[in-house]
């Protein structure tokens, strides 16, 4: 007996949109996107516009931090609350630690997820 006749029949459209959404990747661009908005809201302004998110490794998120500054004021300061505010915010990811590292930034990341004002504007 085949496996697709003793399921009784055809599958569920969920089930084959699922199946297709992991092959194509669908979940990871969602699950990343839902982290980048986890952030922007945990870490705020000015901080969405100085830092860009990494990858995820064995529950480690790895962020650029514009300035030794900002990286010692998250690190010291606010990486409880950041990771808590994670955790909550973006369960599809799991993330157990977060790793600071000085480096570029780059300008597209300055939109904050629509969160800021635009370029040029000062607060």
């Amino acid at each position: 007996m085949s496996s697709a006749s003793s399921r009784g029949g055809p599958k569920p459209l969920s089930d084959i949109l699922g199946e297709l959404f992991a092959a194509r990747g669908f979940s990871r661009l969602r699950a990343m996107k839902e982290l980048q908005d986890a952030w922007d809201a945990a870490v705020g302004e000015p901080g969405c516009r100085q830092t860009q998110l990494g990858e995820v490794r064995r529950g480690v998120l790895n962020v650029t931090v514009a300035h030794s500054a900002l990286l010692e004021e998250l690190a010291a300061f606010q990486k409880p609350a950041l990771l808590a505010a994670l955790r909550q915010n973006a369960p599809g990811t799991v993330i157990h630690d977060i790793r600071f590292r000085v480096g570029p930034v780059e300008a597209s990341n300055s939109a904050c997820g629509n969160a800021g004002p635009p370029k040029g504007e000062l607060r």
